[in-house]
């Protein structure tokens, strides 16, 4: 499952990607917001944020206007690791070797298109399991 949030500024770009992931045949949980009135992205990042470091959803992806509020803020949650993704290497690079967990996403940087494969990227991406790289996560949580 993956849960999945965006902002006002980002729920444009949310909706066209759960309409990706309904293609996909992929199960997603909607943690807001619902329309494109104006509210606060940290709300919506922390409740994506919790339901991944829970295990209610095994990955996650929030959308704002650029990306940073909601990466900064799902970061703040223990077992997060959130990136910031413009582009598919960055995508693929970080689930390789970072083993990141929520994918975020600035809707006012990148178009539906490139957010779609940036999604399709980030989730169809295994970590690595390297030896170096999961020493470095060790690193990055200890």
């Amino acid at each position: 499952m993956i849960a999945i949030g965006s902002d006002h500024g980002g729920y444009a770009l949310k909706q066209a990607i759960m309409a990706h992931l309904d293609k996909r045949g992929l199960a997603y949980k909607d943690f807001g917001t619902y329309s494109e009135a104006s509210c606060d992205y940290p709300t919506y990042a922390k409740a994506v944020a919790h339901a991944v470091a829970n295990g209610e959803c095994e990955r996650g992806i929030i959308i704002c206007g650029t990306g940073i509020g909601v990466s900064i803020t799902a970061n703040k949650v223990p077992g997060i690791r959130a990136a910031l993704c413009g582009d598919c290497f960055s995508a693929e690079a970080t689930r390789q070797h970072n083993d990141a967990n929520i994918l975020c996403m600035g809707a006012r940087v990148v178009g539906e298109g490139l957010a779609i494969m940036i999604t399709d990227t980030f989730l169809d991406t295994p970590f690595s399991n390297d030896e170096r790289h999961k020493r470095r996560i060790s690193m990055i949580e200890g």
